[in-house]
């Protein structure tokens, strides 16, 4: 099974945040969505990860 995290940067802040969870492909679309409407977040982007990490 593929899985994935969000990755985005914050407004006022100079590093990129990354999500504490993973989530499955089906759910990338939404939290995606979720993440980009969220005052200061921007340039959201989702990134394949390992198992494990």
């Amino acid at each position: 099974m593929d899985i994935y995290r969000l990755k985005w940067t914050r407004a006022g802040r100079d590093e990129r945040q990354v999500s504490a969870v993973s989530y499955d492909e089906a759910s990338t679309e939404y939290y995606e969505a979720l993440k980009a409407a969220e005052d200061g977040a921007s340039d959201v982007e989702v990134i394949p990860v390992n198992p494990g990490e």
